[in-house]
């Protein structure tokens, strides 16, 4: 009879459960975006909490109508954002404490992770995890370079590089509010991919190393919009982001020396950085770029709910 394997997430913008069974296939995804009034840059955690702790008794009946609630083993739960120490948001405090009750409830084995190690669980879903690897981590709160070593109960995870100010998704979500999108923007934005072109002027994309600043192309891009189309600005916004990572992606690879990179979160759906990657890292059959299934960049608990089945009884 086939195990199955439960994660829950409650990020600060989507309520996520998932049931994957022992082969690593995926039974059940069910999220909930939480609702941001339009023209505000977010949510305060009270009000992300309110929200995640309401969608989840219908989020709960729905789960009991798609899967067997006997067959699970392991209850997993994202309960911090990074594997660091002090990191902290109260959101995740609802997804551990619904996961302990359900793990409780039903008897059976409970586990906690987080939610960075459950972007990485995501992307390697089905695909064998290599021993060390880089992890470029870029989403609407964070741009993280990593270097990770998978062990038997966990990732050992150092942060190695990535943004000093602004993450690549708050850059991309800023200029979209400013546009008059919709928060979160990013999926608004790539529609009009297509028909812009990249500004010619000097775009002051800022690197060193293995860091990146974006503040400076933000008030190059607040400025751009002034005598600038829309297509335009929104292109040569994520032509910045995608050079800016290309950069410390490079220097990263030649200071580890390691042949896999995996790029997670949700800014790494988009087709267009994605491709920007591929066309100067992942080109060379040196490198292996990893990316997860577009559907499962964004925030998700497939990704807890595979490493609670990778990592029973550990």
């Amino acid at each position: 009879m086939s195990k199955y394997f439960l994660g829950i997430d409650t990020s600060a913008y989507t309520t996520s459960m998932a049931v994957v069974d022992d082969n690593g296939s995926i039974l059940s995804d069910i999220r909930k975006v939480l609702e941001v009034k339009k023209g505000k840059r977010g949510l305060r955690q009270q009000e992300a909490i309110f929200q995640h702790i309401n969608n989840m008794p219908s989020m709960i009946d729905q789960l009991t109508k798609e899967i067997d609630l006997s067959k699970i083993v392991t209850v997993s739960a994202s309960i911090k954002p990074r594997n660091i120490k002090d990191s902290y948001m109260p959101v995740f405090n609802v997804s551990k404490g619904q996961a302990y009750i359900l793990a409780k409830t039903l008897g059976v084995e409970y586990k906690e992770f987080t939610h960075q190690d459950g972007h990485i669980g995501a992307a390697f879903n089905k695909v064998k995890t290599p021993k060390e690897f880089l992890a470029l981590h870029i989403s609407g709160g964070t741009t993280e370079l990593l270097y990770v070593k998978d062990n038997k109960r966990n990732y050992e995870i150092d942060i190695v590089g990535g943004s000093k100010d602004i993450s690549a998704g708050q850059l991309i979500d800023r200029i979209g509010v400013k546009l008059g999108m919709a928060f979160p923007c990013g999926k608004e934005m790539e529609t009009y991919l297509e028909n812009g072109e990249i500004l010619k002027m000097k775009k002051p994309i800022s690197t060193s190393g293995m860091e990146i600043n974006f503040s400076g192309i933000e008030t190059f891009l607040y400025r751009s919009m002034d005598g600038e189309n829309k297509e335009d600005i929104i292109k040569t916004t994520f032509y910045c982001v995608g050079y800016s990572l290309v950069s410390i992606l490079e220097n990263a690879i030649k200071r580890f020396n390691v042949k896999d990179v995996v790029i997670i979160g949700g800014v790494a759906s988009n087709k267009y950085i994605r491709n920007i990657i591929h066309y100067n890292i992942g080109k060379d059959k040196a490198v292996n770029v990893i990316y997860p299934n577009i559907k499962y960049c964004t925030d998700n608990a497939v990704g807890i709910a595979y490493l609670g089945s990778v990592k029973r009884g550990i």
